[in-house]
């Protein structure tokens, strides 16, 4: 069992704490004096306010946790006006801060122990092979330090998810955590509808002022299919549309079971009130393969648990076909499932491609710096062949193995979870948002592209909530 307590803090081991901070502040001085010198006072003022977080985190990990959650869903691409060869992202940040101050647990003491479930050696081994794939790969193109960060970032998000799992032993800190996500979900919407109701004009002069924190510039509004003659598309700060539908389609099947629950995590009006405010959000943002995954994290929860709501279901549907406010988006999911439109017809391009690669390089793929062939390429719309273009079959084999150990581990302990209510919601939530994110996955790859980061991060941090939602449940209810 882990040693953290809610109320933890380095004053509990005074001599420790006085040598490490001290070790920190004086590197900080030392460094602070260097990026001022060479990067000015922008970049002086960004370290300070790093190092003021991240003492902050440092009292507490679980703080730690919130602003890695914060930062996912509201400044995803958001990074340090600092550049020292490499340009660090709150994410990285917050990430790191996570790490390192569970490392200093470990280091000074303070944790003896390291919680373990039975993912851990299927997650290892997908991490192995990862690492394997990219070593192996690097002859297929130049190994540059935004490469070397952006698969690094790739492994520290794949072994966030023993982070979490380590720190979330009770219902609790579990239930607290997730109401972060949430919240957050809700905030990213909240942005999303407003940069969307507001003139095409102010949005996008508003969006600009983020290139100060390293997002692109220019025109970044999205519509459908590129066409300015066609709807604009929702984006919020994540930039591209189905990512944002992607983030707020788990975080809606996350919802999904509060909205029945006899405990929900929120008052009743404010359930509904935060999930109507990301279904809109999600709406808004266009994305056929997001609304495919919250279709498919709600069948999930009707099937499994509430499946007196499958009627309601389906004349919900019923509604939203026939419906005149509905007909843009059901026509743009019928040119889909007819592949008429351009979107689409690429995706089919982009999937006979990928076969190829695959044939070529079955076992470990080409990894992540590029392709030995100049006829085939990296890039698909499908998170399955991207898994299978970088790491091959074995890779593909080992990211199934944990998804399927992940809901084996989780329906061998089911009959003691669903005894409680509260604790029966969230733990179907979040399986829910892991159903939607893989069905959702069939169309998109953001769930593992090193280009969205914070996707990555998002769905990996959904796994770790999710083992350690059955771990705890299975060990003792702590309410």
């Amino acid at each position: 069992m882990s040693s953290f307590s809610d109320k933890s803090s380095w004053r509990d081991r005074p001599t420790s704490s006085i040598v490490v901070m001290g070790l920190l502040l004086g590197g900080t001085a030392v460094l602070g004096g260097l990026v001022l010198a060479f990067g000015g006072p922008l970049a002086g003022a960004a370290l300070f306010a790093a190092l003021i977080v991240g003492l902050v985190v440092l009292r507490d990990i679980e703080i730690g946790f919130w602003g890695v959650i914060l930062v996912v869903c509201l400044l995803p691409f958001a990074t340090l006006p600092i550049d020292i060869g490499l340009t660090p992202t709150f994410l990285d940040m917050a990430l790191g801060a996570v790490f390192a101050i569970w490392g200093l647990g470990l280091v000074t003491g303070r944790q003896r122990t390291v919680v373990m479930s039975p993912l851990t050696i299927p997650l290892g081994i997908f991490i192995v092979v990862a690492v394997f794939a990219f070593i192996f790969g690097l002859g297929n193109g130049p190994l540059t330090p935004t490469l070397l960060r952006k698969f690094a970032e790739l492994i520290l998000s794949l072994s966030f998810v023993l982070i979490i799992i380590d720190y979330a032993t009770t219902w609790l800190r579990l239930e607290r955590l997730v109401k972060v996500v949430i919240l957050a979900g809700a905030g990213a919407a909240v942005i999303a509808i407003g940069l969307w109701l507001i003139p095409e004009d102010a949005a996008n002069t508003g969006l600009n002022l983020l290139t100060r924190l390293g997002y692109p510039g220019g025109w970044v509004i999205r519509y459908i299919e590129e066409n300015p003659a066609l709807s604009e598309r929702a984006i919020g700060t994540s930039v591209d549309p189905n990512v944002l539908g992607g983030l707020l389609l788990m975080i809606g099947a996350l919802m999904g079971p509060q909205l029945v629950s006899k405990r929900p995590l929120f008052p009743r009006w404010l359930t509904y009130l935060l999930f109507g405010t990301i279904l809109l959000g999600l709406i808004l943002t266009f994305s056929r393969s997001a609304m495919f995954g919250l279709a498919a994290g709600f069948g999930f929860i009707a099937v499994l648990r509430y499946r007196r709501l499958i009627p309601y279901m389906a004349v919900a549907g019923i509604l939203f076909l026939l419906l005149p406010i509905t007909q843009g988006y059901v026509a743009r999911f019928v040119e889909g499932v007819l592949g008429q439109d351009l979107a689409t017809q690429m995706r089919f391009g982009e999937y006979k491609d990928a076969l190829i690669l695959i044939q070529r390089y079955p076992l470990f793929g080409v990894g992540f710096a590029g392709t030995p062939d100049i006829d085939i390429y990296l890039g698909v719309a499908n998170v399955y062949f991207t898994i299978a273009e970088v790491m091959g079959l074995v890779g593909l084999l080992s990211f199934f193995a944990v998804i399927i150990g992940v809901f084996v581990y989780a329906f061998l302990n089911r009959n003691i979870i669903r005894t409680y209510p509260r604790q029966d919601a969230v733990w179907l939530g979040l399986h829910a948002a892991l159903v939607g994110a893989l069905a959702a996955g069939i169309f998109d790859h953001y769930l593992f592209n090193m280009e969205f980061h914070h996707a990555v991060t998002a769905f990996w941090l959904l796994v770790g909530l999710a083992i350690a939602s059955t771990r705890v449940g299975s060990v003792a209810i702590d309410d």
